[in-house]
């Protein structure tokens, strides 16, 4: 495959998984949990540094997880003793964030760890980090942990899509059937965090938050069933990496930046156009109404 294939690719996989995740952030409305998550994350990596002084390993991710479910732990510590989930959201994703970015500062000296990489990502540098598999040969690294990420996204969302979708509609009414929601929740945050977490290095923290956020507000736009949303998150997904990728080629910019910029103009042609919930269709529906 191509350098620009393998970036592409790269990118969807972001775009798949997110999209998938996104859907149900969004009709939780916690789309801020996003942001949050994605930031925090650097806490756990620059604290897994500093124990092993590695920059790359299983301990990494390991360290990016755990912070990524104590951001939602505290999130939802703060919550339930009365502050606002906006408020509470705010409160911790700013505080580990600011954590990760002084300890970068102060302890991390030398090493190729900064809050550019943070933010922007390495995308560009995504083929040259390979790794060899059976039957398949040379494969970037980055493409092999979001393929198995999305795998794992997968099986989680459809082997439990009933519970998904009942504690995302209607909380009260799963707790009322049996189901844990509590629980529901945090493996929630989990699967956010990994899926977070596996984009972080690759596509860096912005492009994170587009790809988790925007294309599932587009795809809301467009349908009111969630496994049509969640189909159509993943297809924007795919379509901002490929246009954002062309995007950055044009102007020779950030390719990250490109393709989370991909995916404000895909939102943007949603809220236009959309057939229900569009400008187009609001402004022709009192007409349709009056004839």
């Amino acid at each position: 495959m191509s350098y620009a294939g393998w970036i592409i690719l790269t990118a969807s996989l972001v775009g798949i998984s997110c999209g998938l995740v996104g859907s149900l952030l969004v009709l939780r409305r916690m789309a801020m949990m996003a942001d949050a998550i994605s930031h925090t994350v650097l806490l756990g990596i620059v604290t897994a540094f500093l124990i092993t002084r590695e920059l790359s390993g299983i301990h990494m991710l390991i360290g990016a997880i755990v912070a990524g479910l104590l951001t939602a732990i505290l999130i939802q510590w703060l919550h339930s003793l009365g502050v606002q989930q906006e408020a509470s959201i705010g409160v911790v994703f700013t505080s580990l964030f600011a954590v990760g970015v002084v300890l970068i500062a102060t302890k991390v000296g030398n090493a190729h760890l900064d809050v550019q990489h943070t933010l922007m990502g390495e995308i560009t540098f995504i083929p040259w980090e390979q790794m060899s598999l059976p039957w398949i040969g040379e494969v970037p690294e980055a493409v092999f942990i979001l393929s198995i990420v999305l795998v794992v996204v997968l099986i989680a969302i459809i082997g439990f899509f009933k519970e998904w979708k009942l504690t995302s509609f209607d909380p009260a009414l799963a707790a009322s059937i049996g189901i844990p929601v509590v629980l529901m929740h945090y493996v929630f945050m989990g699967l956010v965090s990994v899926t977070t977490v596996a984009a972080f290095d690759a596509v860096g923290a912005i492009m994170v938050v587009a790809m988790l956020i925007t294309p599932a507000s587009a795809a809301y736009l467009w349908t009111d069933r969630l496994a049509i949303m969640m189909g159509l998150s993943g297809a924007f997904g795919i379509i901002a990496a490929v246009s954002g990728y062309y995007i950055a080629v044009w102007l020779d910019t950030s390719i990250s930046g490109s393709m989370a910029f991909a995916t404000g103009l895909l939102f943007m042609i949603s809220f236009i156009a959309s057939p229900k919930h569009g400008i187009v269709a609001r402004l022709r529906r009192p007409t349709l109404t009056s004839t």
